[in-house]
């Protein structure tokens, strides 16, 4: 009893001990919370809430009712559970899709990254100068959109009017940038046209956050460009290069725009030749089985890999970070 007594007195202390927020505290208060409700908003309308949509259109699969011998029902939502997650994680053509994006990020994004980090320590070197001027040219390509771009390069690709085929046939080199041995590559290529100069930024960002007194202590200790490079600067951007890593990656799972474009220049690119284009496909019920409901449940599992893979990047950060 007594010890009852003593903690309720306790608990009272405490909650008197608290200091009462002043009315200048609650408008500010209130006035923070104001200017977070537009975005607050936004973000519920335009993220939280097609999430939520996608997880509950995943477990319903469109079915024909009422319909005769000769079809002509109507197409109603049904509850099918799990079925539609399993339909994905069964198809060969998911697990097609995912071999031929694995592929291609095992080829695009280690070539993307060297030349941005290649690009990023020649700008940051004292050899080039108008830095802007490289800085803008290197960047443009990511300013064009990624549907632009690849329309871009399918002209460039076209045995009939592109020069560079044109030009590559003149000195006796035929190549079918359409050829099942090399679309892949000719992809990677607009990936790489139109990224490298954005990974070019988050290098030179981190190369130009290096204290430049380690520089003038390496020249004191007569080291040269090259050991600079090598010994300062490298070892500062590993952050950046694991970031810049986990983006592409992450954008290579959503490969979406260069083989949509190319398709039509290529029939041999099947509907289903990336998860992404298998989900819009599978909505527009040019696969089966069609609706909503099986392509909501691409699309999540497509989100849980890149969630897999950015929880594998935030483990790796911590441990580089750490030594």
């Amino acid at each position: 009893m007594t010890a009852t007594t003593q903690s309720a007195k306790a608990g009272g202390a405490r909650r008197a001990a608290k200091p009462k927020r002043s009315n200048a505290a609650k408008r500010e208060n209130r006035t923070g919370w104001a200017f977070m409700a537009p975005f607050g908003i936004l973000f519920a309308l335009v993220f939280i809430l097609p999430i939520i949509w996608a997880v509950y259109s995943s477990f319903f699969r469109q079915v024909s009712e009422g319909g005769g011998a000769y079809g002509g029902g109507e197409l109603v939502n049904q509850f099918v559970g799990f079925e539609n997650f399993q339909y994905v994680l069964t198809s060969s053509n998911f697990w097609g899709g995912i071999g031929r994006v694995l592929i291609y990020t095992l080829i695009q994004v280690p070539i993307m990254i060297i030349a941005a980090l290649a690009l990023a320590m020649l700008i940051d070197s004292f050899v080039v100068k108008h830095i802007t001027g490289f800085r803008l040219g290197y960047f443009l390509p990511y300013a064009i959109p990624g549907v632009v771009a690849s329309i871009i390069w399918v002209y460039l690709y076209n045995g009939q009017i592109s020069p560079i085929v044109k030009g590559l046939a003149a000195l006796g080199i035929n190549v079918d940038f359409f050829a099942d041995n090399i679309v892949l590559a000719s992809m990677a290529n607009i990936t790489t046209w139109t990224f490298t100069g954005y990974n070019m930024l988050i290098f030179l960002a981190a190369l130009q956050a290096i204290p430049h007194e380690l520089y003038e202590a390496a020249r004191i200790d007569g080291a040269n460009g090259f050991q600079i490079a090598m010994k300062i600067k490298l070892p500062n951007v590993r952050s950046a290069a694991l970031l810049a890593m986990l983006l592409s990656i992450v954008g290579t799972i959503q490969l979406f725009n260069e083989p949509q474009i190319m398709q039509t220049a290529d029939p041999g690119i099947s509907k289903s030749y990336t998860p992404m284009m298998m989900a819009m496909n599978t909505s527009q019920g040019t696969l089966t089985p069609g609706g909503d409901g099986p392509a909501s449940a691409i699309a999540i599992v497509m989100a849980l890999i890149a969630g897999v893979l950015a929880m594998a990047y935030a483990l790796v950060e911590r441990k580089v970070n750490a030594e």
